[in-house]
């Protein structure tokens, strides 16, 4: 019986349930998606029958996996998040994040987060934000922010090479969030390069006017970036002093991750 349910295991995608599969490409659009999508978008991006995606989606909306909007467009339901909340829990790297905050001390006054890339985003695994940059922006679990202007982002966006970077922006960088973030893709792979040069990442002002970020990212045991973290600061509050301490911290702290989860650093 173990060999069958190995075998069950281990099946090709043609044998995958279709209902379920179109399920999941729905929630994928929905989540991906920078606007709100309605009945038809999904019927048009899957290549499926207006009344199919109907069915679907309403299977989804009774689960809570899905809101039907009042304009009658879709987002994620509660219990995606839920179910993202017990990723975030059971993640090795999430657990190790969390045990190291609660320790960490040499921080007053920041906010640290923890993010993970999918495709030209960054989505927020954990946070703990300070009372001070809260009122500027609050970051949490779930959310989701592009990563060319993100300091967890940049950071991993400087493991690829240039022809990587330019080909995940072939159509342009999204829309800028501040006056400060970043346009064009050239400009984008230059602040990559110095990345690489100096083992950390900054976004200052990119994402929220009056905030500064620094991150690193954390390695797995093949010295690969599998979470990226970030440490906020106001940057009134930030001298030529506490600039240089907090990219210090920044990097301790990813590098006691990246050991956790066998970096050789």
């Amino acid at each position: 019986m173990a060999e069958d349910h190995a075998d069950d295991l281990s099946t090709s995608k043609q044998t995958l349930a279709p209902a379920l599969e179109r399920g999941i490409r729905i929630l994928d659009s929905v989540a991906k998606s920078k606007t709100f999508l309605t009945l038809s978008d999904l019927a048009r991006e899957l290549g499926i029958a207006r009344s199919s995606a109907h069915a679907l989606c309403s299977t989804l909306v009774q689960l809570d996996l899905l809101i039907r909007r009042g304009d009658q467009t879709f987002q994620l339901g509660p219990r995606v998040m839920r179910w993202s909340n017990a990723f975030a829990q059971q993640s090795d790297v999430a657990t190790e994040f969390a045990a190291l905050w609660d320790r960490e001390t040499e921080l007053p006054g920041a906010t640290i987060t923890l993010s993970v890339l999918e495709g030209d985003d960054v989505i927020y695994l954990a946070a703990r934000n300070s009372t001070v940059s809260h009122a500027l922006i609050e970051f949490r679990a779930g959310m989701r922010l592009p990563a060319a202007f993100t300091a967890t982002g940049k950071a991993f966006l400087s493991h690829m090479s240039d022809f990587e970077v330019r080909r995940l922006y072939s159509e342009g960088l999204p829309p800028p969030r501040t006056p400060k973030s970043v346009r064009l893709v050239e400009n984008l792979i230059e602040e990559i390069r110095n990345i690489r040069s100096l083992g950390y990442s900054c976004d200052d002002e990119q994402v929220a006017e009056g905030i500064i970020c620094f991150g690193a990212t954390v390695l797995n045991s093949l010295n690969r970036p599998i979470a990226a973290i970030a440490v906020s600061i106001l940057a009134e509050t930030l001298s030529d002093t506490s600039r240089m301490r907090v990219i210090a911290d920044v990097q301790r702290i990813a590098g006691q991750l990246s050991r956790r989860m066998g970096a050789e650093i």
